[in-house]
């Protein structure tokens, strides 16, 4: 699963060059990472080690000029149109609360049902929050195999936490709890509004690379961070996050949009948050008017603009692999 999460944000889209650098003496060794991976090293792709390069302060030094070599090629770089089938959203949810099933999650289900429409791509996640709602995503299965597939993934979390003596329903977090949210089929309602309405077309494990277009599924966690590395390293090159209860998540490479659920959470910290959906619930704007903004605003910050967590300097380090053996 380590190899995987390295593997993915090697070959990421958003990365000009990489530099991967080990002890030395390590299990996972860069060779045989590379080698579980299909990748090799290159130009763009420098790998060396602690105890080859001779020590801590060579290491930086040798480090730091790599970079400087490469950043010239990296500066260099043109934006170039492409089509939306070359955007690849991962949808998250952090810190919900009671309105986040009736805002901005199916506003951005409506804004993924535009994407998806156009030939790009969004992948679902959490397996943890959708809990008692999964039967809302199988029912759009574009085939039995792949609904077994989410079913599977389902029981897996029901055995593992049998055998942690832990309940996967014992979900909602004290945030959750005091947004207005009581059990776990509450949040997870909340939570599948944002596949929008789209078929569901594959489902990954995690980290895997995506390789379908369309609304897709992947198996993680349910803690942020830890998902969105797993969208991440599966090719997601930007997040959508919806959040009642407020968020200050960014997700360095992937650009994080966030969406507040209430005007009252938009207003007290507007300086992390990007798309206000709490006019939904006062009515004063529709989930398609809300839904084709986020869309919009999805196109922009994929070519250049800058989202909110990108101009403060947000997710810089926010890489967080999966390590099985703990519940959320």
């Amino acid at each position: 699963m380590l190899r995987r999460t390295l593997g993915g944000y090697a070959v990421h889209a958003n990365f000009a060059s990489v530099l991967l650098i080990g002890l030395g003496c390590e299990t996972n060794q860069i060779p045989d990472l590379l080698a579980a991976q299909g990748l090799e090293s290159s130009h763009a792709l420098r790998t060396f080690t602690i105890q080859g390069t001779g020590g801590t302060s060579k290491t930086i030094a040798s480090g730091i000029a790599q970079v400087k070599s490469l950043l010239a090629e990296a500066n260099q770089v043109e934006r170039q149109p492409v089509s939306v089938s070359h955007l690849t959203v991962g949808l998250q949810c952090g810190g919900s609360d009671g309105y986040s099933g009736i805002t901005a999650n199916p506003a951005l289900g409506n804004a993924v049902d535009r994407l998806v429409a156009a030939g790009g791509t969004a992948i679902l996640s959490e397996t943890p929050e959708i809990y008692g709602a999964e039967h809302l995503l199988t029912r759009r299965a574009v085939s039995q195999q792949v609904g077994e597939k989410l079913l599977a993934r389902i029981r897996w979390w029901e055995a593992y936490c049998q055998r942690m003596d832990a309940e996967l329903n014992n979900n909602p977090s004290a945030g959750n709890k005091a947004g207005g949210l009581t059990t776990i089929l509450e949040k997870s309602l909340g939570a599948v509004a944002k596949a929008g309405s789209s078929d569901l077309v594959d489902v990954y494990q995690y980290a895997e690379p995506v390789r379908a277009h369309g609304l897709v599924f992947m198996d993680t966690p349910g803690y942020d961070p830890i998902s969105a590395t797993g969208q991440v390293a599966g090719g997601a090159n930007l997040i959508a996050f919806t959040t009642g209860r407020g968020s200050a998540y960014g997700c360095a490479p992937s650009p994080s949009i966030k969406l507040a659920t209430n005007t009252r959470l938009w207003e007290t910290q507007e300086e992390d948050m990007d798309v206000n959906c709490g006019g939904i619930a006062d009515g004063s704007m529709t989930i398609e008017e809300r839904g084709e903004h986020i869309y919009r605003m999805m196109l922009s910050i994929a070519s250049g603009e800058r989202s909110k967590s990108e101009q403060h300097g947000y997710g810089q380090n926010e890489f967080v692999p999966w390590q099985i053996g703990a519940i959320t």
